[in-house]
């Protein structure tokens, strides 16, 4: 499985998330403690937003513990609001464009988990989706297909609809095995985490207080040894920070609307 770890709030180089952290991303990319692998070696990514609001984008197939430029590039940025991960490659080869965060205008997104009967539900997931964003995909990953499918379900306008109704195209998990997806994502002023395993416990997700430097976290682990620190999001729950605080929205509220 994959390690995420995201940050919004006041502007902060990139490397206090990513790299200095006890047990930052970068810890977490050979010492992960909450997930089934320990090392997390088949590429990774940044996507960051500067203070216009403007996307940027990094990823490599290195495993992350390995490209000098990406300290270094931690070092120099600074952001408002990013998203990091690092991945361990369940669907899809270790190619750049497999490599997460994916991005689409002003979206940002990346995924944690697996869905086991990806191979037969590709066909029928892409033909759904409408052609400026079919256009869009590059690689093999059933986390990009997912999050083209959530903005073809109107992501942009309600995201908690949006992965009600991604689920739904997913459907039942097959012989393989029950589908998780843990996931971070976001349009450049909302933060969004959420967890979803058909059965059994998604990928772990957790959402900071609030840190030294004024922002908040979402990571798939605490970054630092205070635990009391971070909450742990629920599953089918969307966790949504801003400026203004942390909101947990239970996924059955977009079924019952």
């Amino acid at each position: 499985m994959c390690r995420i770890a995201a940050y919004t709030g006041p502007a902060i180089p990139l490397e206090n998330i990513v790299v200095r952290p006890v047990h930052s991303l970068l810890d977490q990319s050979q010492h992960a403690t909450e997930a089934k692998l320990a090392v997390n070696g088949d590429g990774f990514g940044i996507s960051w937003y500067d203070d216009r609001g403007a996307l940027g984008l990094y990823r490599d197939v290195l495993p992350a513990w390995a490209d000098d430029n990406l300290i270094n590039l931690c070092r120099m940025v600074r952001s408002p609001l990013f998203i990091a991960h690092i991945r361990a490659s369940t669907v899809g080869e270790t190619t750049r464009v497999n490599c997460h965060p994916f991005t689409s205008g002003n979206w940002t997104f990346c995924h944690n988990g697996q869905i086991p009967h990806f191979r037969t539900i590709r066909r029928r997931m892409m033909a759904a989706l409408p052609e400026h964003l079919f256009e869009q995909m590059r690689g093999t990953t059933d986390s990009e297909m997912i999050f083209l499918t959530l903005l073809a379900n109107g992501l942009a306008t309600d995201p908690l609809r949006a992965l009600a109704l991604t689920l739904d195209q997913i459907g039942a998990e097959g012989d393989d095995g029950p589908t998780k997806i843990t996931c971070a994502f976001s349009d450049g002023e909302t933060l969004y985490g959420f967890r979803h395993a058909s059965s059994g416990s998604a990928p772990t997700l957790y959402v900071s207080a609030v840190l030294d430097h004024g922002g908040r976290s979402v990571a798939s682990e605490p970054l630092c040894g205070m635990a009391q620190r971070w909450t742990a999001v629920p599953q089918d729950t969307l966790c949504k920070v801003t400026a203004q605080g942390v909101e947990m929205v239970p996924l059955r509220a977009a079924l019952v609307a």
